[in-house]
């Protein structure tokens, strides 16, 4: 969870009912001791005995820019920023809180549109790689009212025009920011970064919408998909219907909550899977879906989730192997694959399924290929 507390008693045995096991910037205000004595995590932006990292920052890229300038101390909405006020001071920032930090602390950072939208690659990449362990980045692509704009997703993924709706409302895109982020850590994949998914409706201007629970299962998928090491939830809503700074945990969130209980319980049972290598070419299609493939303890899996708009009949060539059975984990169905292609059915753009392929062999490779 993004910016939680924990202040009363119970409060983090519910969350980890829902599945959820670490606070990423917990709040000032919570009880440390009450996260690590009931098994879970906590990442504060405050130093402190117990915890299992340090947070840097949130969106320092956007509201600090991206400079080396003296900085100020102050936050926004405290004043000036950077030193001169036309400064750009976010590197100066992040170094200063760094060495703050406790020594031997895991850091960690949130980005946002600068880093995936507006900075250079050399920029971008300055803040991903000189500062933190582990980062991510918050492109909100279900609910952002911006994020389909010229200068945001429209520059990215629309040659500087805006993005149409059906282009930039799409689960895809959250695994399109993790490549983002993924493709500018050096070396490559020598940091963990992470994705974040709203579950409510974190803008107050109503244009943007809410998220739903399809919409953030296929989210949190497309993320992992597209190589997230973990997944935060942006637990606020600031418009909408009802406005809580703690939606899963209160009525806000009654609907979409069932669908964060059974994605994390899927992603805590297939935590091994996740863990494993990927084996990039294995598992190719012609159609609209991003594919995932691993070898875990000599089984191959598959997680696949539909980039295309409607229905699809999906066909996923094997680059090798015999005769398969695919088990799709959690669906209690399976299909059989014949000349090493496995053919299934995508109702929607959120549509995501997860295989375990059963016979066949490992082609040659094991864990450590």
């Amino acid at each position: 969870m993004w910016l939680e507390s924990v202040v009363e008693p119970g409060d983090v045995l519910l969350d980890r009912g829902m599945g959820i096991n670490t606070y990423a910037g917990l709040t000032s205000n919570s009880d440390l001791e009450q996260v690590v004595r009931e098994g879970s995590f906590a990442i504060p932006g405050w130093p402190a005995s117990g915890a299992s990292g340090f947070m840097l920052a949130d969106e320092v890229d956007m509201w600090a820019g991206a400079g080396a300038d003296d900085w100020s101390g102050l936050y926004p909405g405290e004043g000036e920023i950077c030193s001169p006020a036309s400064a750009a001071c976010g590197f100066t920032v992040l170094q200063s809180l760094a060495d703050s930090a406790p020594p031997g602390t895991m850091l960690y950072t949130n980005y946002g549109k600068g880093v995936t939208f507006w900075h250079s690659d050399a920029d971008a990449a300055r803040f991903v790689n000189e500062f933190q362990d582990v980062l991510s980045a918050d492109n909100y692509w279900f609910t952002d009212p911006f994020i389909c704009g010229p200068s945001e997703g429209g520059a990215v993924l629309n040659g500087g025009q805006p993005l149409p709706a059906e282009d930039c409302r799409r689960a895809r895109n959250y695994g399109w920011t993790v490549d983002r982020v993924r493709s500018l850590v050096e070396p490559e994949g020598s940091k963990p970064v992470w994705a974040l998914v709203e579950v409510g409706h974190p803008f107050q201007e109503e244009s943007g919408g809410s998220i739903d629970g399809p919409e953030i299962r296929a989210a949190v998928w497309s993320s992992i998909i597209n190589g997230a090491r973990g997944i935060v939830y942006f637990n606020h809503s600031f418009g909408g219907r009802c406005t809580t700074q703690h939606v899963l945990r209160e009525p806000c969130g009654d609907a979409v909550r069932p669908w964060v209980e059974k994605t994390n319980r899927q992603i805590t049972a297939l935590a091994p899977v996740l863990n494993s290598p990927f084996v990039d070419g294995f598992a190719t299609s012609h159609q609209e879906v991003d594919i995932a493939a691993k070898l875990s303890d000599g089984t191959f899996h598959l997680l696949v989730a539909s980039t295309g708009d409607g229905p699809q009949r999906v066909a996923i060539d094997l680059a090798c192997g015999g005769s398969r059975t695919a088990v799709v984990d959690g669906e209690g169905r399976s299909i059989p694959v014949r000349d090493g292609v496995l053919v299934d059915e995508f109702d929607d753009a959120n549509s995501v399924h997860l295989y375990t392929l059963l016979g066949g062999g490992t082609c040659g490779l094991d864990n450590r290929s």
